[in-house]
């Protein structure tokens, strides 16, 4: 055997490339072990982890109750069929409809945002409809069904042709909404903030008109909470200030607190829709998966996470709003988007990486975090010296 080589970044990375398809590029950082916020790479340096899986891992990482929880139903039930129900999921389900507070929602368990979004577009067929409205720059999922949903040309344009009938507003805009929406139309489907699209912020008022549009016309209102769900924004899931009923509300990431699982949850009429044998999945609601989601639900409640979220999101963008170079922090809670000047977002994302603090440019212009809940008010005052250290580089060097 020859000399075995020593892990590095610059190893992982030539691995990656001799193994890895071409999608995602190659990553530059290795990430080896975390724990909380912080990660390790492979040369052995450290950061906090200011992305959170892009909104995933709600709890940071290497959590106890989740370790233990997913440990322990592991060694008694890994995986079913879903010819068979467990514990875990029933009681998932029945947690996910005391948190819509509406006794009349159904859940239907997958694996994905894309998975529920699919869920979600299959749904509205039953109505006897075809036609679906969504937004410009919103995102659903790269699968064809959720990239037709996708309001983000680079994303679609490679992949035309795709779901017909499919038309996209501008985002915010309920007079242009009110326009498409009519009789033929089978689902509107809206994020309660546009994450991907860096974090963009509807105006006041606009989902509950949206709310209002499909009333009058028998459209299915369906909520992409996949980014603002599980408690992120300060809510539930990101919509519940605007005081609307969705009929349909998809959520995932966060849900599963770093494990992969998603949900589509219908309500009132559209929860009778589905009838055997019209939609499945092998995966979803996944025993193990389903035993970290109900620790998540449990780790909110007990923390009080959702006041909190919205305390330390405003923290955040209080701290980081008059720094040299930004021109707004905008969000909701600890889903956040930054928006810089000239156009040197990915550039302070590498400067950020080198001061040991990992966030995501969502654009040339746009950086977003969306870091785990147990974030302190002391890892807050750090990273916003760094941003501030990291644009006098940027800016003033």
């Amino acid at each position: 055997m020859g000399k075995s080589v020593k892990q590095s970044n610059a190893s992982e990375a030539k691995r990656w490339d001799n193994a890895m398809q071409a999608n995602y590029g190659t990553p530059s950082i290795s990430l080896v072990k975390g724990k909380g916020l912080e990660v390790v790479d492979s040369d052995g340096k450290k950061y906090l982890d200011l992305l959170g899986g892009i909104a995933t891992n709600l709890l940071g990482h290497n959590h106890p109750k989740i370790a233990t929880a997913i440990t322990k139903q592991a060694k008694e039930l890994s995986h079913v069929s879903n010819f068979y129900s467990h514990n875990q999921g029933l009681a998932l389900a029945e947690r996910l409809i005391d948190i819509c507070g509406d006794k009349s929602a159904r859940v239907f368990f997958c694996n994905s945002g894309a998975e529920a979004n699919e869920a979600a577009l299959k749904l509205s067929r039953l109505t006897g409809r075809s036609r679906v409205v969504a937004t410009l720059g919103a995102f659903h999922g790269r699968t064809i069904g959720a990239l037709s949903l996708t309001g983000q040309p680079a994303k679609r344009d490679p992949f035309k042709p795709l779901i017909k009938r499919i038309v996209h507003v501008p985002y915010g805009d309920a007079k242009a909404l009110a326009r498409k929406v009519n009789s033929r139309t089978a689902m509107v489907i809206i994020e309660p903030i546009m994450g991907e699209a860096g974090v963009v912020m509807p105006p006041s008022g606009y989902l509950k008109a949206a709310r209002e549009i499909c009333d009058k016309t028998g459209a299915l209102l369906v909520l992409d909470c996949v980014q603002t769900g599980m408690g992120r924004t300060g809510t539930w899931f990101g919509f519940e200030h605007e005081g609307i009923t969705p009929d349909v509300i998809t959520i995932a990431k966060g849900l599963g607190g770093g494990l992969p699982l998603g949900a589509m949850i219908a309500l009132g009429k559209s929860a009778s829709l589905f009838q055997a044998g019209m939609h499945g999945t092998t995966f979803g609601g996944n025993p193990i998966a389903c035993a970290a989601a109900n620790v998540v639900i449990n780790e909110i409640k007990r923390n009080s996470y959702l006041a909190l979220n919205a305390s330390k999101g405003a923290l955040i963008r209080n701290l980081i709003s008059p720094i040299n170079g930004v021109i707004e922090a905008r969000g909701r809670g600890l889903l956040i988007g930054i928006k810089v000047r000239d156009g040197k977002a990915k550039v302070l994302t590498s400067e950020l990486a080198k001061r040991g603090f990992l966030v995501n440019a969502t654009s040339e212009e746009i950086i977003r975090i969306a870091p785990a809940y147990i974030i302190t008010e002391k890892q807050i005052i750090s990273f916003a010296r760094a941003f501030a250290d990291a644009c006098e580089e940027v800016y003033d060097g």
